[in-house]
């Protein structure tokens, strides 16, 4: 019997995250070997008029032909899916890789070029800004492991996130998106090295409340380009082409990361030194889901952690857009509850949040206890 749990996922994502209409193309992309929740998106993006089409995929394969693949090569795959890209309406990504480090013996320079030419051209240029689209990962005993969990209890913590009611939580972030709106300058302050400053006037900002990503909980803008100061130490691990980073720690002057260390510092100025854009942050982001509460080496979940933010070297969104261009978008999150040291947020010299909690009253909404 399936699980009725699945049958609302599948229901949230085609008919409020997508909102798929009658003749509308829309394409499933799973990564990994997890069927039921394709045949469950298919019956719904049948259900409402829409055409899905499906790919199945796996990291394993991509790595394989990464490992030898030549410019040319990336081209011509990246052209391929471009045009099939450019046909669809929609696009709903599943993930659900039996190993999160498949990529990791990739040659750099191999994923370097994938990210610099497929993905810049097929999912940055095309897909982000010219389809509906939601990523998601799915439930499996990998995704368990990195939790820290049974399998059982992971799926039970999976679709209390997913299953959220997201159109409340829209509505109670509108009192942040209306001051993030008319903030210029932001400070960030916690434990050790985080002191840093930047302005935000003027960029606008997007509300995430399950329309992209699943889960969701977060709001973000961008800082504009050239106002970044000061060190941030981020405290969550995160992964990157299948190799985790921790203790993370960058230095700016005028935008631009001029200092940059890790548990791999060369690996890490490596990714910063893709392009120039790489070395300058593309989004500034506050997380506050409130299921969501220890990192588990999965952005789509750590930067929605509640009391989080994250500050992305990279790649700015064209909703936020403080310009900056670049073949990277790193999600990189500090969490601010006390247990993982707290923290300050500055809007133009007034306390919003302290410890991970809103702290003004038009903010309280977003606490945990009025979100669930």
């Amino acid at each position: 019997m399936r699980d009725p749990r699945l049958e609302q996922l599948a229901r949230n994502l085609v008919g409020y995250s997508l909102n798929v209409q009658p003749g509308e193309r829309v394409l499933i992309e799973m990564i990994g070997s997890e069927r039921e929740i394709v045949k469950c998106l298919v019956q719904e993006v049948h259900a409402r008029g829409g055409h899905p089409y499906v790919e199945l995929t796996d990291y394993a394969i991509t790595a394989a032909v990464l490992r030898s693949a030549t410019p040319e090569f990336l081209e011509h795959w990246a052209d391929m899916h471009l045009s099939r890209m450019k046909d669809m309406d929609c696009y709903v990504a599943v993930r659900a890789g039996e190993n999160v480090s498949e990529l990791s013996d990739v040659p750099e320079d191999k994923m370097k070029l994938y990210k610099k030419i497929y993905s810049q051209k097929v999912h940055m240029e095309q897909r982000i800004k010219h389809t509906r689209w939601v990523v998601l990962r799915y439930p499996n005993a990998s995704m368990a492991q990195l939790a820290g969990m049974s399998t059982e209890k992971f799926e039970n913590f999976y679709f209390d996130v997913c299953n959220l009611d997201y159109a409340k939580m829209s509505d109670a972030m509108t009192p942040l998106q209306e001051l993030m709106n008319r903030t210029d300058r932001v400070r960030i302050v916690g434990p050790g090295e985080t002191d840093i400053s930047f302005s935000i006037k003027g960029i606008g900002s997007v509300k995430c409340c399950g329309r992209r990503n699943i889960p969701d909980g977060e709001l973000y803008t961008a800082p504009v380009r050239d106002s970044v100061n000061g060190v941030i130490a981020y405290n969550t691990v995160s992964e990157n082409s299948g190799v985790t980073f921790e203790n993370v720690v960058f230095r700016f002057e005028n935008g631009k990361i001029v200092e940059a260390t890790a548990n791999d510092t060369a690996r890490l100025n490596k990714i910063l030194d893709t392009d120039e854009g790489a070395r300058y942050i593309g989004e500034f982001s506050l997380g506050f889901n409130p299921h969501i509460l220890y990192p588990m080496k999965d952005t789509l979940f750590d930067e929605k952690i509640d009391g989080s933010l994250h500050f992305t070297p990279g790649q700015a969104y064209e909703q936020a857009d403080n310009g900056n261009r670049s073949a990277v978008h790193w999600d990189l999150v500090l969490i601010q509850r006390p247990e993982f040291g707290g923290g300050e947020i500055y809007f133009d010299d007034r306390l919003i949040r302290k410890d991970g909690r809103f702290v003004i009253p038009e903010l309280e909404g977003l606490n945990p206890e009025n979100l669930k």
